[in-house]
């Protein structure tokens, strides 16, 4: 065996070794906005299993407002929904446009519902409701960070894989598409501390 021999067998032993690389880091790059997405259906499931209580709480208190009651019912569903779609396809463009848009109807009847339960005293003093809003507060804020870690590695993932020379493989590796981020409808105001004082 010569030496031209020994240095091309290095070469493609360095060349098969960089694409496995790249090969290995979309991988995992994939992987960490998938459990991030994880994360952030923790934290919806338990959020979504706080509102049933919440209405509960507040039907006891609020005679004429079944229509806000029912409203908040039906866009935890749709939201509960949008979760279970986004979690079979974390980043598909589709499925985060539909759970934003989930979010933000169910984001709108909480509003609604913190509205209305401003106008009944002995509801907003009550210990269960006040104990649930604080729950459903942490856990709007948890939602948050786990969102934000979620879109971080989103970024993190498409800037990798839109980058030189992982981008000539990463189609072949099937990685053609881009990951999309979770951004709720009228995110700045979802951002910005969600208020549920009752």
């Amino acid at each position: 065996m010569g030496i031209s021999t020994i240095i091309t067998l290095v070469i493609v032993a360095v060349v098969i070794f960089w694409i496995v690389g790249i090969f290995n880091r979309l991988v995992t790059l994939r992987n960490r906005f998938q459990n991030a997405f994880a994360q952030i259906e923790v934290q919806l499931k338990r959020r979504y299993d706080l509102i049933p209580n919440l209405v509960e709480t507040a039907k006891g208190y609020i005679t004429h407002e079944r229509e806000t009651l029912e409203a908040v019912i039906a866009a935890r569903n749709q939201a509960l929904s949008g979760l279970e779609k986004a979690a079979a396809a974390p980043g598909s463009p589709a499925a985060m446009m539909d759970l934003g848009k989930a979010e933000g109807m169910l984001a709108g009847a909480l509003g609604r519902l913190s509205v209305v339960v401003e106008a009944y005293p002995d509801l907003k003093a009550n210990q269960n409701m006040m104990q649930l809003s604080e729950e459903l507060t942490s856990t709007e804020n948890k939602v948050a960070f786990s969102r934000q870690a979620f879109n971080d590695a989103v970024t993190e993932y498409n800037t990798y894989k839109q980058t030189f020379p992982p981008v000539i493989f990463a189609g072949a590796f099937g990685h053609a598409a881009d990951a999309s981020l979770l951004e709720f409808e009228d995110s700045a105001e979802i951002q910005a501390a969600p208020k549920v004082s009752f």
